[in-house]
């Protein structure tokens, strides 16, 4: 009934260092690494020279070199030369990210009929690029070409509502003069816009209107701004109803209260339907639950079922479990659309809120469906059952034909390249290129040859959501600079596996990963944190770029998440909610909620993103265990920050049911 995961892995391991396989790999470009770093340094100074070219005549890479030169300089570049490129790069990552930048400069020569010559077929459908479709139609216009199809994609291309680049003011008007754009269409994008709130557009728009129909949509555009007591004279029809509700929703997202109170004299005045009151009422019940404001249960209560969506089901029932309503909080799960309601996170919380009620045999039940996945909540469920996780590993084929088809793919080896030469958005290019060919079995080998490479997020971004994607654990979780990681680990008396997990979940092993704020390397730090932190353990300081290197990185990221950990009493999802979110946070959730039991608690935080996190490092803290030791600390345990050494028999064990879920941290 059940398969020894731990055996399964052990035999996929040896399978997987079978000699047939060990030999096979992407090319290595590394010994021609010098000459092709020339080769883009000498684009970067200006045209390659017929010396340069020679010098990388046969490296893959050229075309991106070629590609590089024409790029920088594509102002001044002539029309042969590019199309020489493109033609001899043709279906090449290196071709299309040229071609981008050449029919840019094409529609800012204004050089419309190379334009559609270079333009290639379907490229300016509706999934293009605003730029792109309004450069098509320009170009449609400035060469002849307004027939019927010019005219409705021009119509269609306006009712936007976003600003357009300005290549659209020329065939928009030349569409007014016809009259394919008249009032009606005009209004219809002003109306978009509002419920967009582009409220700079809803003024543009205006404009192209006249005497009180101008006035009126100015005033449209100055209450979605700032809701104003003028809206009660406004035209009492659908157009009036749906800007006063798409200005509440914006306002009460500021102002619950004031929306509320807007709310109840505008709709009666202007018709408004139980769509666009629920629209507001949507907005007023999420920004006052998201905060566990007063009201919050009524503001729920008031919004029509018509308007709920996975989000407010959600807050609803924390919402309840907030006041410790267990029955009401089981009511909102029930509530919840089937689909909602068997997501394994909602499946642990109505078990344990029927559990706290002593309904015991239902939560059990409810307890055994989450438990069947490899998931935080399934993990939970399997503790609250005392049965072995869930895990049904999967690893890339190890047959020799396949892995050596995938091998000798030349976009993979570029894209490796380029990596390795820290060409990051060109390398994504070519690796996107790559998997568009590729079958679910190669994609798996590709990303362990990255992986190989260092380049390990591939798995993380692009192995896919599928089930049998999810369930390539030793690819979707690499574990790297072990030595470092157990060392410092042990200087800390901190776990290995819950630093490995925090990570992956802040980094996923890119060493010169960077986030918005600053944060860098493998565990994500501050540069102001690692610098207190190494002041604090009196190290060495040498600079924010020091987060770059790993073991620096490792070092200072441990020893400030045990500074955490000692900052929350050695509870660990306090710590690892702090190490997301900051103390201050954590200290006023702790503030509200002081005797929360763990799960209730981390499911209860305000903020989603850490919400998401804490679980997240928890379930991967799971596969850690697993990559190391074969068995996990209970989640349960590590949440209370305490850890089991490798062979206690208070450890869980791993087992895969004959039926697998999909769902999978």
């Amino acid at each position: 009934m059940f398969a020894s995961v731990r055996i399964v892995f052990l035999l996929l391991l040896v399978a997987a260092a079978a000699p047939s396989t060990a030999r096979i790999a992407p090319p290595d470009l590394a010994p021609q690494r010098v000459a092709i770093q020339e080769a883009f340094r000498a684009a970067e100074r200006g045209p390659l020279s017929v010396q340069d070219r020679a010098k990388i005549a046969d490296h893959p890479l050229r075309g991106w070199v070629e590609a590089y030169a024409l790029r920088r300089r594509i102002t001044a570049a002539q029309a042969s030369e590019v199309r020489a490129v493109l033609a001899a790069q043709a279906g090449t990552a290196a071709a299309e990210w040229l071609r981008e930048a050449w029919l840019a400069e094409l529609v800012r020569r204004q050089d419309w009929p190379g334009f559609l010559d270079d333009l290639p077929a379907g490229a300016a459908g509706d999934a293009a690029t605003p730029e792109l479709r309004c450069a098509h139609l320009a170009a449609r216009h400035a060469t002849g070409r307004t027939d019927a199809q010019w005219i409705a994609d021009g119509r269609s291309l306006w009712l936007t509502a976003a600003t357009l680049p300005a290549t659209c003011d020329t065939p928009f008007k030349a569409l007014a003069a016809l009259g394919h754009i008249d009032d009606e269409l005009r209004w219809q994008r002003i109306v978009l816009a509002a419920e967009a709130g582009q409220t700079g557009l809803m003024r543009f728009v205006a404009g192209q209107l006249s005497g009180a129909d101008a006035a009126l949509a100015k005033d449209y555009a100055d209450f979605v701004d700032a809701p104003h007591a003028r809206a009660a004279n406004w035209p009492a029809n659908p157009r009036s109803a749906r800007v006063a509700a798409a200005g509440l929703a914006k306002l009460a997202k500021r102002s619950p209260d004031d929306a509320e109170a807007q709310l109840a004299v505008l709709a009666p005045k202007l018709g408004m339907d139980e769509a666009q009151r629920g629209k507001v009422l949507y907005e007023v019940a999420l920004w006052t639950v998201a905060s566990y404001l007063p009201k919050s249960q009524q503001r729920l209560a008031a919004v029509p079922a018509t308007a709920y969506d996975e989000r407010l089901h959600e807050w609803r029932a924390r919402e309840a479990m907030n006041r410790r309503d267990d029955a009401g909080a089981i009511q909102a799960i029930e509530a919840m659309p089937a689909a909602q309601r068997e997501d394994p996170r909602w499946r642990y919380f109505e078990a344990r809120l029927r559990e706290r009620l002593g309904q015991i045999d239902a939560a059990k039940a409810l307890f055994a469906q989450a438990a069947a996945t490899a998931t935080f909540h399934g993990f939970l469920a399997a503790d609250r059952l005392g049965q072995p996780y869930t895990l049904c590993p999967l690893e890339p084929s190890p047959d020799p034909a396949l892995r050596q088809r995938v091998a000798a793919r030349p976009e993979l080896a570029r894209a490796i390249e380029l990596y390795a030469l820290d060409r990051i958005g060109m390398a994504i290019r070519e690796w996107a290129a790559l998997l568009k060919t590729l079958s679910p079995a190669e994609r798996y080998v590709a990303i362990g040859f990255a992986q190989d490479a260092g380049w390990h997020d591939r798995a993380v971004f692009t192995i896919g959501t599928g089930a049998d994607d999810l369930r390539h654990y030793t690819l979707r979780f690499p574990l790297h600079h072990d030595a470092t990681l157990r060392r410092e680990a042990r200087k800390n008396d901190l776990d290995p596996a819950w630093i490995a997990a925090q990570t992956r979940a802040e980094s996923a092993w890119m060493p010169r990963a960077r986030s918005h704020a600053d944060a860098r390397g493998l565990m994500q730090l501050l540069p102001s944190t690692a610098q207190r932190t190494a002041r604090r353990l009196g190290l060495p300081w040498s600079g924010a770029a020091s987060l770059y290197d790993p073991d620096t990185n490792l070092k200072l990221g441990i020893a400030h998440l045990r500074h955490e950990l000692d900052a929350h009493g050695g509870i660990a999802y306090r710590a690892i909610a702090a190490y997301n979110a900051g103390p201050a946070p954590v200290a006023r959730w702790l503030r509200d909620r002081p005797a929360f039991d763990p799960d209730f608690w981390i499911e209860t935080v305000t903020y989603r993103e850490t919400r998401e996190y804490v679980a997240r490092v928890l379930a991967f803290s799971v596969i850690y265990d697993w990559r190391l030791d074969g068995r996990a600390v209970p989640v349960s345990e590590r949440m209370a920050g305490r850890t089991l050494p490798p062979e206690s028999p208070r450890r869980r064990g791993f087992a895969c049911p004959l039926s697998v879920s999909a769902s999978t941290p």
